[in-house]
């Protein structure tokens, strides 16, 4: 089965303050109004071979983003035999707790989002282990944005995967996905998703720096970690098509020279793997 672990669903530009929409513009230099924009049959038509994706909104005060969870629901009742939903709380905003459970319990997601860096919080601080307590008694996976932003006043210390080996160390049982690989962190993602066996990295949001990839999947080879990747696309940012044709043909870019290969084996392993098993979402 194909799988997209990382798709988004928000109201734009209602989701978002003012600040957010501005300094998106400054680091895409294109129109929010085309990037920003999420409908279901734009991201179905680039989605043929696709069997199922998880979506979900998002909530940082800081950052200037926020999307409801009844929002996300509604979006995927109407798509139900292809969209799986995350909740997603602020842990820095009072209520997170009701709202984690509003999302599990009455709209039935089957996962977390959350956005630490965006929001500005360490997802390893103790004040916070209620919802890794939460996630292990639930069974509930956690996928967190990893590495770059645009958005000046999120702090990149809160983003680091080490803080996330910390997390899996006292939470082992939990499932763990640090989203784009951590990129530009790929090193310590690797590492972490290698030594923890409920880690994991998703691709999402990576082919369009074809160089730089090449490089993370060299490492993650390099390290044998294939089977800890998850195949995602970050829409509507960009597509399953466009993600899939872009890391297959990272290898031609090496034509030519003597630099080692990609194993295009184990890429299409990670295309297809049975990531709803992994995941533990049934």
């Amino acid at each position: 089965m194909l799988i997209d672990v990382h798709s988004h669903f928000w109201n734009y530009p209602t989701d978002f303050t003012e600040s957010f929409i501005a300094q998106a513009k400054r680091a895409r230099g294109s129109d929010m109004e085309v990037d920003l924009k999420v409908r279901y049959e734009d991201y179905a038509a680039t989605a043929l071979n696709c069997d199922k994706t998880i979506v979900f909104g998002g909530k940082a005060k800081l950052a200037g983003v926020w999307v409801q969870d009844k929002d996300v629901a509604a979006y995927v009742a109407a798509h139900p035999d292809k969209l799986i939903g995350f909740l997603s709380v602020d842990l820095t905003q009072p209520g997170w707790q009701d709202e984690l459970v509003e999302g599990h319990q009455d709209l039935k997601m089957k996962g977390i989002k959350l956005l630490s860096m965006y929001a500005g919080f360490y997802p390893n601080d103790r004040k916070y282990d209620h919802l890794w307590e939460y996630a292990t008694r639930h069974n509930l996976p956690v996928l967190l944005h990893t590495g770059t932003t645009f958005i000046a006043q999120a702090p990149l210390d809160c983003t680091v995967p080490r803080l996330l080996d910390d997390v899996a160390t006292r939470f082992p049982q939990v499932r763990i996905v640090m989203a784009h690989l951590s990129h530009p962190y790929e090193g310590e993602s690797v590492v972490t998703i290698r030594k923890h066996p409920n880690v994991y990295a998703d691709v999402s949001a990576l082919h369009y720096r074809p160089f730089q990839l090449y490089h993370s999947l060299m490492l993650v080879q390099e390290y044998g970690v294939w089977n800890k990747l998850l195949f995602g696309t970050d829409y509507p940012f960009t597509t399953v098509e466009a993600s899939l044709a872009g890391m297959r043909g990272l290898n031609e870019m090496l034509e030519g020279t003597k630099l080692p290969r990609l194993n295009k084996d184990r890429m299409e392993e990670m295309f297809f793997r049975d990531t709803l098993h992994v995941l533990g979402i049934w």
